[in-house]
């Protein structure tokens, strides 16, 4: 069974930082883009920040210059690195990854979400 496992997040208050892991496990052949997506309540779901496999980025315009997005091939893992938090940050955040699967099945995968809280 191939999954994302999520770790990190919490109550932090405004300015603050936290650091948000993933890491992949299963029967995987390759992975390619991984991301971060938040979902806050009453709104849709976005983009925060993804990744290709050869390490390209990119951010929504309200997290740039504060959020850090960076993975380890080796490991199966993504990270997202948040400083200086805003309140508008507070959301669930849910990771993502485009997974071949040992059988060469194309897969689209979702953490369990995390929950982060930003006090002002």
């Amino acid at each position: 069974q191939v999954q994302l496992v999520e770790s990190g997040g919490g109550l932090v208050h405004a300015g603050g930082s936290l650091r948000l892991s993933c890491t992949a496990s299963g029967s995987i052949a390759s992975i390619n883009a991984m991301g971060w997506y938040r979902q806050a309540p009453g709104k849709q779901r976005e983009s925060v920040a993804i990744i290709s496999r050869i390490g390209s980025t990119n951010y929504v315009d309200s997290v740039k210059g504060r959020f850090t997005i960076a993975r380890v091939n080796a490991t199966r893992t993504v990270s997202l690195q948040m400083n200086s938090l805003k309140p508008e940050d507070t959301a669930v955040y849910y990771c993502n990854a485009d997974i071949i699967s040992n059988d060469w099945v194309p897969l689209n995968l979702w953490g369990q979400g995390t929950q982060v809280t930003v006090s002002s």
